[in-house]
């Protein structure tokens, strides 16, 4: 298939979606509702943390760090600014502090670039709990403005279906290229003239802008926040499992993944929490183990593959009972 049918489908794609998506607070039930406001959230976040992340292979671990900042600004400033301005803002602050926290870690790979993201985050969720301790007197703030529903539901549909056309947009651009050479073998892409430095932070800063923006959304979901609350790790982590699952490298992959697993966390979430961490759990070692590419990554072969993986565990050990006897 041609690159512009490609884009043309992927564009097909996502006008379905988006319409779907649309009309579902028309006739959807509150919780309903409530349950597609997480699955927006997970497919902004996770669709545009494998936009970096999946081109470059860098685990970050600082998507709750970009979400909570974002959080915060929309909980300062709502009361004192319209809602659209507070939600770049929010998306912009994330921007400034990934190109600090990226000029400073995006140097390293691997496990060191892991552990120093998620501990840039635990740094930045201390100090701002020890600033509202030291000069607000409380931990957290009250969000006395909340826009309504539909607002909200619309700003994060918004904020999707820009975190996917975006990617699209980049997979085809030469920043695009670049971020894959990266991933492929950064000395090289080195070698042939990229300013990797430079790509990775633009990439980075990117990321950032769409987690800033979500969590100044989703902040108001929430009529009190707090740095446990937005800063939550969890946010983070699962976002990463979101994304390895569905297919980090992928396009639709995180999509298909965030609302696979949004709907799995309200059933099971509220009732059985720890049975849903065990199921998140087991599919991504199943992932790795088995379905390296991700959800996206499925063909029919794909079940073929795992009949006769399973037909040839079964057998084995007959043919070791065999060649005992045998000898």
């Amino acid at each position: 298939m041609s690159d512009r049918r490609v884009l043309l489908r992927d564009l097909l794609v996502l006008l379905v979606l988006t319409a779907g998506a649309l009309a579902l607070p028309a006739f959807a039930s509150e919780f309903a509702v409530s349950m597609a406001l997480t699955c927006l959230m997970y497919v902004a976040l996770a669709s545009s943390w494998g936009l970096f992340c999946g081109a470059t292979r860098y685990l970050s671990l600082a998507t709750s760090a970009f979400f909570g900042v974002g959080a915060y600004t929309s909980a300062l400033l709502l009361s004192d600014l319209p809602w659209l301005l507070t939600i770049a803002l929010g998306g912009a602050m994330a921007v400034v502090l990934a190109v600090v926290m990226g000029s400073a870690v995006l140097h390293l790979r691997g496990t060191y670039f892991a552990v120093l993201t998620f501990g840039m985050t635990e740094l930045i969720r201390h100090a701002i709990t020890y600033a509202e301790k030291t000069f607000a007197g409380t931990v957290g703030r009250v969000l006395a403005v909340v826009p309504e529903r539909d607002t909200v539901y619309l700003t994060l549909l918004g904020l999707a279906v820009l975190a996917v056309a975006t990617s699209i947009a980049v997979r085809r651009s030469r920043l695009g290229l670049a971020l894959a050479g990266i991933g492929n073998d950064e000395q090289r892409a080195q070698t042939l003239g990229v300013d990797t430095r430079t790509v990775k932070v633009i990439g980075f800063a990117i990321t950032a802008a769409f987690a800033g923006a979500t969590g100044a959304a989703m902040s108001v979901r929430w009529t009190y926040i707090d740095p446990m609350t937005v800063f939550n790790p969890f946010i983070g982590f699962q976002t990463v499992l979101i994304a390895l699952i569905g297919g980090a490298a992928t396009l639709w992959g995180p999509l298909i993944a965030a609302i696979v697993f949004s709907v799995i966390a309200e059933a099971l979430r509220l009732q059985l929490p720890q049975l849903y961490m065990m199921a998140l759990g087991l599919l991504l070692i199943l992932s790795v183990l088995y379905l390296p590419g991700g959800l996206a990554s499925l063909r029919p072969s794909s079940f073929v593959g795992w009949r006769d993986h399973i037909v040839g565990w079964r057998n084995q050990p007959r043919a070791v009972a065999k060649k005992v006897h045998d000898g």
